[in-house]
């Protein structure tokens, strides 16, 4: 069947993802997903047919973002059904996080200095009349621009976007409306459940021609056409004789962070469940004496997040800790040193954070835990440990390691 067929076939399906912040909701998911991770995918995948048509997409990225399930998973039901070489393309999708993730752990000055620059511009906003205009416009989703405004829409009240539809805002955002991606970066981490320090902020500098130096990523009016199936043609309106942008300084490559393997951990201890990853506990083969959760939501942005992305993080939190406490962004030392001397406990074990605000809130939490006596080990997955080092330089060079990438974690 001719893609043009399949894609008119999707589009008489109703498919919306439930997106349930369970475990059991993003297992479903993967199960249901797993079949069209061949061909349909290879062929379909770029193809944004509206909220209400995800039959192309596996629409994981929420569930995988916060660990509720996790990418071994994922590739196990997918390599489960098809060949690689069947599947190859979905599961190269399923690295490009891996491989946001590992680059930004190699060059880790790039998200404090986004956060810096996201501050000086909410600062112009507040001083520029005129940026705060269009600004405003632009994140209500009322530029005028078809097919913008939909995506801004559809963001804040579903929570979610196709990866292609995020592309073509962002560049929207940067070169026809020429708002600072900051802002832009900002808005997406603030609104989507899968919002994700890494991946998100490396897309809008990839975009912008920051990421890959001098080679931005321009929005076409034949492109969003085509791959929307007509439903937007924002015709005579985008700005298409772009330059890149640029930064003044350089971001050094950096050693990966020494992190200790799920093998060593022996002693009693109090497990710390975050938002980075939920299922921390199936790693470890030595049980908790005792858990607790905390959520670091609010360290995403200086402004408030959207109702979605909230809900969807506190509520997979209950899920996944519906017998624990809870702390709250703001009290993650307070409560952590009460339960460990409820416990009589003097080790506190966590899932290793990637650069983000889990892990600038551990950062501050753990010299005063040290200060009480009391130990704070991030324990990394094998899957990081194993594929973060081929994150070194651009996609290509990840892509040609994941063969080598899954022999080594026993896939084939």
């Amino acid at each position: 069947m001719k893609t043009k067929a399949i894609i008119a076939d999707l589009r008489q399906q109703s498919e919306i993802p439930g997106f349930t912040p369970t475990r059991a909701a993003g297992l479903a998911r993967v199960v249901q997903f797993a079949e069209r991770t061949g061909d349909l995918y290879n062929r379909c995948r770029n193809y944004d047919l509206g909220p209400n048509h995800r039959a192309n997409v596996s629409a994981l990225s929420p569930w995988i973002r916060h660990r509720l399930i996790t990418e071994t998973e994922v590739l196990n039901a997918t390599l489960n059904t098809h060949s690689f070489s069947t599947a190859e393309r979905f599961v190269h999708e399923v690295f490009w996080r891996t491989y946001f993730k590992g680059w930004l752990e190699h060059h880790p000055t790039v998200w404090p200095a986004y956060q810096a620059g996201l501050l000086r511009q909410l600062e112009s906003v507040d001083k520029d009349r005129h940026l705060a205009g269009k600004y405003a416009a632009a994140i209500a989703g009322e530029t005028s621009i078809d097919g913008f405004d939909d995506w801004a829409k559809e963001l804040v009240t579903t929570g979610y976007l196709h990866n292609h539809a995020r592309m073509w805002f962002a560049s929207i955002w940067i070169f026809t409306l020429r708002l600072p991606w900051e802002l832009g970066a900002d808005f997406f981490l603030r609104h989507l459940m899968d919002g994700d320090p890494a991946s998100n902020t490396l897309a809008w500098r990839w975009v912008a021609g920051i990421q890959t130096k001098g080679r931005p990523y321009v929005a076409r009016v034949s492109n969003i056409s085509k791959f929307t199936d007509r439903r937007f043609a924002p015709l005579h309106q985008l700005q298409t004789q772009v330059q890149p942008l640029s930064e003044t300084v350089d971001h050094l490559r950096r050693p990966l962070p020494e992190a200790m393997t799920p093998a060593e951990i022996t002693r009693d201890y109090l497990l710390l469940v975050t938002e980075d990853d939920m299922q921390v506990a199936q790693t470890l083969s030595h049980p908790p004496i005792a858990k607790v959760g905390a959520l670091a939501t609010t360290g995403r942005s200086p402004l408030p997040l959207g109702t979605i992305a909230q809900t969807f993080a506190a509520d997979a939190m209950r899920d996944v800790c519906s017998e624990m406490q809870i702390i709250e962004d703001e009290d993650w030392a307070e409560g952590i040193i009460a339960a460990c001397q409820t416990h009589n406990l003097k080790t506190v074990v966590t899932g290793y954070a990637p650069i983000g605000p889990v892990a600038t809130t551990l950062a501050a939490v753990e010299p005063i835990l040290r200060k009480e006596g009391i130990k704070l080990l991030q324990v990394r997955r094998a899957f990081d440990t194993v594929a973060w080092p081929h994150a070194t330089k651009g996609f290509f060079a990840m892509k040609k390691g994941v063969p080598r990438v899954l022999e080594t974690l026993g896939f084939c």
